[in-house]
C-alpha cells in the first residue's frame, strides 16, 4: 500500500475486558492479521495464561520454550522470545500456564507494575521494527492486566452484545483511570468494539443503542458479527482473515483495522 502511514514508533494496545467469552482473543489475532494484511509489522504479546492467542496463531505447546513469563521476569534473548506465526507479518510472544504464577511473583517485585513496560522499551526492539503490538490481556484486572495497561498507549475494550454487557465496564473504565493518574498519563481508550453482534436479534441492537448513547465516540462504528467462520478460524490455527478471506467476519476485521488506522492517522496529524 503506498499511502500507508507508519507509526513513528510501536503503537502499543492492550485488548482488555475482565469478563471472559467477549472475543479479547478473537479480537486481538484478527485484528493483527487486518493490520498485517496492509503490510505493517504486528507483535503479539499473549499475556493471558490460558494461551489462546499463542494456540489461535499456530504456536504448539511444545514449540512454547520461552514465553512471556520469561519476557516479563527472566533475561532472556528477544530472538529466543519472539516466533513467527501462520499469519504473514505477525509475530508472536506466546504464554503457557506458567504465566499465572507470575502474577504472584509480581507482588514482590518492586518494579511489579512497569515490567512489561521495561521488556518492550528495551533497545533491542527496535531492530523488529514492529508498528503495532497487540496485548492479549487475561479475563481479570489482575496485576497482569495492570502491566499490559501500563505498557500501552490504549486499551481496546471488546464488548459482547449480549445482556449485561456494559456491567463491569465502570470498574474496567476505573481500573484504566487509575493506571491513568498513578503510572501512565498518556493511556487512553482507544475503543470499545461490539463483537457477537447479531443484526437479526433485537438484544444486539438494544445493546448497540445503549452503548452508543452511554459512551458516544469511544464506540467503534465497526461492529464484528455473530460468524461461524470466525468461531472455526482458531482451530485450523488461523485467523478469519486466512480461513474464509470473504467472510463477514474478515469484513468487519478489516473494517476495524481502517478505521483504528484512521483514528491514530487523525491523532498524529
Amino acid at each position: 500500500m503506498s499511502d500507508l502511514v507508519r507509526p513513528d514508533r510501536p503503537r502499543v494496545i492492550a485488548v482488555a475486558n475482565q469478563k471472559g467469552g467477549v472475543g479479547k482473543t478473537t479480537t486481538t489475532i484478527n485484528l493483527s492479521a487486518a493490520l498485517a494484511e496492509k503490510g505493517l509489522k504486528v507483535l503479539v504479546i499473549d499475556l493471558d495464561p490460558q494461551g489462546n492467542a499463542s494456540t489461535g496463531l499456530g504456536i504448539e505447546l511444545e514449540d512454547r520454550e520461552f514465553t512471556t513469563y520469561e519476557f516479563l521476569l527472566d533475561d532472556v534473548e528477544l530472538s529466543s522470545l519472539i516466533l513467527g506465526t501462520t499469519t504473514e507479518n505477525v509475530s508472536l510472544i506466546p504464554a503457557t500456564v506458567d504465566l499465572s504464577s507470575a502474577d504472584i511473583e509480581l507482588y514482590n517485585n518492586e518494579k511489579r507494575s512497569f515490567l512489561l513496560h521495561d521488556a518492550i522499551q528495551q533497545p533491542m526492539m527496535d531492530s523488529y521494527k514492529f508498528d503495532y503490538v497487540l496485548i492479549d490481556c487475561p479475563p481479570s484486572l489482575n496485576l497482569l492486566t495492570v502491566n499490559a495497561m501500563v505498557a500501552s498507549d490504549s486499551v481496546i475494550v471488546p464488548l459482547q452484545s449480549e445482556f449485561f454487557a456494559l456491567e463491569g465496564l465502570s470498574q474496567l473504565m476505573l481500573t484504566i483511570r487509575e493506571v491513568r493518574q498513578t503510572a501512565n498519563p498518556k493511556l487512553r481508550i482507544e475503543g470499545i468494539v461490539l463483537t457477537m453482534y447479531d443484526a437479526r436479534n433485537n438484544l444486539s441492537q438494544q445493546v448497540e443503542a445503549d452503548a452508543r448513547e452511554n459512551l458516544g465516540d469511544l464506540v467503534f462504528q465497526s461492529v464484528i458479527p455473530r460468524n461461524v467462520r470466525v468461531s472455526e478460524a482458531p482451530s485450523y490455527a488461523l485467523s478469519v482473515l486466512n480461513y474464509d478471506t470473504g467472510s463477514k467476519g474478515a469484513l468487519a476485521y478489516r473494517s476495524l483495522a481502517n478505521e483504528l488506522l484512521a483514528k491514530n492517522d487523525q491523532a498524529a496529524a
